[in-house]
């Protein structure tokens, strides 16, 4: 099936994340020490905690590939929505932590000037970071993931928090310290609204949340479909990439199971074309004296 191939591809993205955040918190932290930058090293410690964040959507993932069950008759798809929101709390717990050391940096000045050569590698960070989070947002859009585009959200704060530590680093080695407070405090909160932002659509998931958009467009489809009487209801809500679709069709009781079938496969046929990641079920019932949807 399409959705699970879609899931196996995100897998790439999740292990990208995992292989940059090691290797850039390791030389962070090695540079860091070396060149007595609390930023880089604080930022190298970030990275360690991302990649527990990167390793929860690769959880994810992994777990929305398993089969239906007996105790899961829809599949697992919706781990994959989990693991998106618990990328959004490592997130925001990171943005309050960035947030009240550049609190604390208003009234704690730093102790030493770090070496100039760690706010390149600060900037190096940065760039390699966004290009990670370039790669998983085209592939999350692709395969229609949640958690992969978390993912990359958490890459691109990640990219900002890298920013943010090489401009404090300058400021430093320059005399002019509270660059890195002011910096520091503008990207801890960019980092606490991507989060909101990535909870939100979570939850919204969760919670059986459907666009109206959506509704519109596929509702004129179905009635369009010849055969169709009245449509009598339409329900939606979205198992990780996968969208599941609940009509009630109301159809001249003249007609047999064959020609009632092939309305239902009609219908089927023209919601797979604008959205292929699609399972639908449709009731049918007889439409004695035409009433009035209460479907709007």
């Amino acid at each position: 099936m399409e959705v699970y191939t879609n899931l196996r591809k995100g897998e790439k993205g999740a292990w990208i994340s995992i292989g940059a955040y090691i290797f850039l918190s390791a030389i962070k932290l090695a540079f860091g020490f070396a060149g007595s930058s609390e930023a880089l090293k604080a930022d190298g410690l970030n990275n360690l905690t991302d990649i527990i964040a990167s390793v929860a959507v690769l959880v994810g993932l992994r777990i929305s590939q398993k089969p239906p069950d007996e105790n899961h008759h829809y599949g697992h798809l919706r781990a994959e929505t989990i693991a998106s929101l618990l990328a959004s709390f490592i997130m925001a717990v990171i943005g309050l932590q960035v947030l009240i050391d550049a609190v604390r940096g208003f009234f704690e000045p730093a102790e030493s000037v770090p070496s100039l050569y760690t706010a390149g590698i600060a900037f190096f960070s940065a760039i390699v970071m966004y290009a990670v989070y370039r790669y998983n947002m085209k592939l999350g859009n692709e395969i229609k993931s949640a958690a992969v585009r978390a993912a990359a959200h958490d890459n691109r704060s990640d990219a900002l928090v890298s920013i943010g530590a090489g401009i404090g680093i300058i400021g430093a080695v320059f005399g002019a310290p509270i660059l890195d407070v002011i910096t520091a405090f503008i990207v801890g909160l960019l980092i606490i609204k991507t989060a909101i932002d990535i909870f939100k659509e979570a939850v919204w998931t969760l919670t059986d949340g459907f666009l109206e958009d959506e509704v519109e467009t596929m509702s004129v489809l179905v009635r369009k479909v010849p055969g169709v009487g009245v449509l009598r209801d339409f329900k939606g809500r979205n198992h990780g990439n996968v969208m599941f679709i609940d009509l009630t069709i109301a159809v001249d009781p003249s007609l047999n199971v064959v020609e009632s079938h092939w309305i239902t496969e009609e219908i089927e046929r023209k919601i797979h074309k604008i959205k292929p990641n699609c399972v639908i079920l449709v009731h049918i019932e007889p439409d004695f004296e035409s009433p009035e949807s209460d479907f709007e």
